[in-house]
């Protein structure tokens, strides 16, 4: 018989083990995808644009045609593989709390083929959400073949997640923590180890295939004074509320196109002709693809001030047509981008109205990418952790937490808790709040709830209840029509104390009580707090919010035991 030393220490060891294999395989992936990007952009900037090329007073109209030959690809593929679209970190959300870990494969491949020549063709999206989509992808391929448990398979895919962002930023302290307030929602020590031993395991193998695994340009020695910091307090208000109604405005026009009268393979080449037009005004400031070659410029100030902002709002426009129109790439590296753009043009607009404070535009410039970038994604620690590891400057801490913690409450408070990420599940039917450290919210009501659940018809009698809770030991029951709709609960508190002559009467007169449902997609979290609210005992689960068709049932009792079961395998001790 094992000790329990030694069941520690297996377990243990194959934690580590697979930890490490999810740092490679995300860093593999990241390597790979970074090499299909240069091969697409070597073909449509190297190869296509000198043979489209037709310059008028100085504007090349062939940089048009670039994105729309990207979209066109990009658009037979979605018609195959509509999931594709937008940025893949969205899917290994849904996929570590919905979906117990497991990703297609085949999904996997096409978002990384449609991404890749989405930004080499010059689609305004970034690459770095993909890449930790990649690599989480890849991770939950590997625990599938190893027919891993769920919770494990759960654990590796954010994994993953933090290995793929680590690479692509040389940060595996922020890589690590951007995977466990995206996905998690907040840090747990002993996770913690895993996913750290990923992070710089997939970190260290970008930079041992690359050499460089970070292209964005950062000056030295920048700093602030004391007098400033009421001014990164309003710089993160204002981008806060800039990254609110950014976020809105983006799933606005992916309803507007997708209620477009228009061929749903020409409508990304909608977007990549918008996306054209813009982009061959600025073709040297990064509307185009990524952009960091844009944010080196506002960093070393080398842009006006009106030009910084027209900048920002060209790469906002930009990227909402890319994605809105149905491309695939990520919002992560246009959220710094564009929190750079108004943040150095905060901090130029310092130097102008406050000359005696000496304002560096560059310190500006970091704390408007922080607070952007933490009002959309809701991860503030995330950017802080990255801003310190890309400067390797403790002096910006202070302007960088204040302005990345007030963009995030800002624009918190106008999202109701959601994310540009979650905004995406949300739309797809799923429920998740983003700022609170996850448990339930990791368990879908579909995986607890009880199938063939003990229900009563509305035409039965107390008397019959009594009986079935006689000879079931449930304390309440679901209450359905002819057709299984739900229409009720009814339970023991509603028939004590009635005299037998009203006990003979059918149950649907006595169905005057508040009651809530619950839906399959939603999480064991949004269910407690149902259950909750109404005093409930049970929950009916129906099939849709426009369905009202009974599925199953969920109790207390069932969400306590997922509790303690997500707290057994988030913690894995």
């Amino acid at each position: 018989m094992e000790s329990e030393e030694l069941r520690y220490i297996k377990k243990w060891g194959i934690v580590i083990a697979f930890s490490i294999a999810a740092g490679l395989v995300g860093g593999i992936g990241a390597v790979v995808f970074r090499v299909l990007i240069r091969f697409f952009q070597g073909l449509f900037f190297g190869e296509l644009l000198p043979l489209v090329s037709f310059e008028v007073h100085g504007v090349n109209l062939g940089y048009i045609l670039l994105p729309m030959t990207g979209a066109l690809f990009v658009g037979f593929m979605v018609l195959k593989y509509p999931d594709i679209k937008g940025n893949g970190v969205p899917e290994v959300i849904e996929a570590v709390i919905f979906k117990g870990g497991n990703i297609p494969g085949v999904f996997a491949v096409m978002k990384t083929l449609a991404t890749a020549i989405t930004i080499g063709a010059g689609g305004s999206v970034g690459r770095e959400g993909p890449i930790g989509f990649i690599g989480a992808a890849l991770t939950s391929l590997l625990a599938q073949w190893f027919n891993l448990s769920k919770e494990m398979r759960k654990l590796l895919v954010t994994c993953g997640l933090a290995a793929g962002i680590a690479g692509t930023f040389n940060t595996p302290l922020a890589g690590a923590m951007f995977a466990l307030e995206v996905v998690y929602m907040g840090a747990f020590s002993i996770n913690l180890v895993p996913i750290f031993i990923s992070a710089v395991v997939g970190n260290a193998f970008t930079l041992a295939v690359l050499k460089k695994a970070v292209e964005i340009q950062i000056p030295g020695g920048v700093g602030h004074t004391l007098p400033e910091l009421p001014l990164f307090f309003i710089l993160g208000l204002s981008l806060g509320l800039l990254a609110a109604f950014y976020a809105r405005f983006l799933y606005s026009l992916v309803d507007r196109f997708s209620k477009m009268n228009a061929p749903e393979v020409a409508k990304p080449v909608i977007g990549g002709f918008g996306v054209g037009i813009l982009g061959m005004f600025f073709p040297a400031y990064g509307i185009f693809g990524i952009g960091y070659e844009g944010m080196r410029m506002a960093f070393y100030g080398q842009l006006a001030l009106w030009l910084l902002v027209v900048l920002g709002f060209v790469k906002m426009l930009a990227t909402a047509l890319s994605i809105g129109s149905g491309q695939s790439g990520g919002v992560f590296a246009p959220s710094l981008y564009i929190g750079t753009m108004f943040g150095a043009a905060f901090g130029g607009l310092v130097a102008i109205l406050f000359p005696s404070l000496n304002a560096n535009p560059a310190v500006y410039a970091l704390a408007g990418m922080a607070a952007f970038f933490s009002g959309m994604t809701q991860a503030p620690l995330t950017q802080i952790l990255m801003v310190t590891e890309l400067t390797r400057n403790y002096a910006v801490l202070p302007p960088v937490m204040t302005s990345a913690t007030i963009g995030f409450l800002t624009a918190r408070f106008f999202m109701k808790g959601e994310s540009i990420y979650t905004m995406k599940l949300t739309r797809k039917g799923y429920h998740v709040v983003t700022g609170k450290p996850v448990i339930l919210e990791t368990i879908s009501v579909a995986e607890i709830m009880t199938k063939e659940p003990v229900y009563v018809h509305k035409d039965a009698t107390l008397l019959d209840v009594e009986h079935l809770i006689s000879e079931t030991g449930h304390d309440c029951f679901p209450v359905v029509d002819d057709n299984m709709k739900v229409i009720g609960v009814i339970g023991v508190k509603d028939i004590l104390k009635k005299p037998t002559s009203l006990k003979r009467m059918r149950v649907e007169r006595f169905l005057s009580r508040p009651y809530n449902v619950t839906y399959p997609t939603e999480t064991a979290e949004d269910a407690f707090e149902k259950l909750m609210q109404y005093d409930q005992n049970l929950l009916p689960v129906v099939r849709s919010e426009r369905d009202r068709t009974l599925v199953g049932v969920i109790t207390k009792r069932d969400i306590y035991k997922a509790y303690y079961r997500g707290l057994e395998g988030m913690y894995i001790d």
